[in-house]
């Protein structure tokens, strides 16, 4: 009974229109419009609109929309707006008091977080990490809310070395941008990154993947970039549906639109999808907000009264919830690899964490314009 998390960076419900949106170009998974339609998602698939503005005047960005994502809180309410980038002090106690991550640790269940990340962008934030260092890094990296909220629960980050022994995976699905920076990671298609990360879930209840190129093609205004990543990410989803079990259930979600409106490099107002396969596929519709993603998946892993309970259901509920008191507790608890909680081999101390937009990403000798409009030429990509 394993709940797939899939998240998908800067993805929105925009327009049919192939010449400003590389979704309508091909009947992808997330190929979902504005006025409805969409391709049939296959092996009784269902799939919700979520929005993601959130009551919040602004547009929506990526440290609140992910933190909203991870809590079931609404933190654009919580701060009074849209954050992007790195989360603040404030959505850091958000973070490490109410993830989802933490939440399956003090329940006793175990959570598998797939991406795996350079051993000298672990270490540069606080965490230990086997190995030798990759290359040297040329700007000060910060804390992801996704890395906040992974370590909250005391789980291991994995590190390139557990991407070559096929024990993680890189953010790219295949190795392709690591090899072009001459790291020695093997090559693997889609299909075989959905296998491991399958392998991966055996006997976790909650197992999660971060996908962020499409935001980054969205900023980059790239129909080809936009393409090539939907292509590797569609053939990943697929073979995921493909080898759920009878119980398993498989959540694909986004924080903000981008990338299916190429006439702006900025994120847009529009909604987000919401995809259900196996047991989730009857209740992502009641996802009507980002508030609703963290109730779902812990409900799916028998945590919780679930979606549509009152925990994170429509926009403002339970704003800040537990934040300030306590917020760390749970640090350090050395989880086992990819355990959320589990007495493990490698002790983690929460604070550290995934990068925040380039800062997450890997080296590139060129600057480039980040997720968020901030020019970086440290890190280059979001969850390796």
């Amino acid at each position: 009974m394993t709940v797939l998390f899939v998240f998908v960076d800067g993805v929105g419900v925009g327009r049919p229109d192939p010449d400003l949106n590389p979704l309508a170009r091909e009947p992808f998974l997330l190929s979902r419009f504005e006025d409805g339609s969409g391709a049939p998602l296959p092996s009784g698939g269902r799939a919700g609109l979520a929005d993601a503005r959130l009551g919040v005047e602004g547009r929506p960005q990526s440290a609140t929309g992910q933190s909203t994502i991870l809590t079931g809180e609404n933190a654009p309410a919580l701060l009074g707006k849209h954050l992007l980038g790195f989360p603040n002090p404030r959505l850091r106690q958000l973070l490490e008091r109410r993830s989802i991550y933490r939440r399956l640790a003090e329940a006793g269940r175990r959570a598998v977080f797939a991406n795996a990340y350079p051993v000298v962008y672990l270490r540069a934030l606080g965490f230990q990490a086997e190995g030798e260092p990759e290359f040297a890094l040329r700007r000060r990296v910060r804390a992801s809310a996704t890395t906040v909220a992974f370590a909250a629960g005391g789980g291991a980050f994995r590190t390139f070395e557990d991407a070559r022994a096929g024990r993680g995976l890189t953010h790219d699905l295949t190795a392709r941008r690591a090899e072009e920076l001459g790291l020695r990671l093997p090559r693997r298609t889609p299909e075989e990154a959905a296998a491991i990360f399958l392998e991966l879930a055996a006997g976790a209840d909650l197992a999660a993947f971060e996908f962020f190129e499409t935001d980054e093609a969205g900023h980059a205004r790239s129909m080809e970039k936009g393409l090539d990543a939907l292509h590797r990410l569609d053939r990943f989803l697929r073979a995921l549906v493909a080898g759920l079990g009878p119980d398993d259930a498989l959540v694909v979600t986004s924080d903000h639109g981008n990338l299916e409106d190429l006439t702006t490099r900025n994120h847009t107002l529009a909604r987000v999808p919401v995809l259900g396969f196996g047991r989730a596929a009857p209740l992502v519709e009641a996802v009507t907000d980002l508030t609703g993603v963290a109730p779902l998946l812990l409900g799916l892993a028998g945590v919780g009264a679930g979606v549509g309970a009152g925990v994170g259901a429509g926009v403002g509920a339970g704003v800040g919830a537990g934040v300030g008191a306590g917020a760390g507790a749970g640090a350090a608890r050395g989880g086992g690899r990819g355990g959320g909680g589990g007495g493990g081999r490698r002790g983690r101390r929460a604070g550290g964490g995934r990068p925040g937009w380039r800062e997450r990403r890997w080296p590139s000798a060129r600057p480039g314009l980040g997720a968020d409009g901030r020019a970086a030429a440290g890190l280059r990509a979001a969850p390796p």
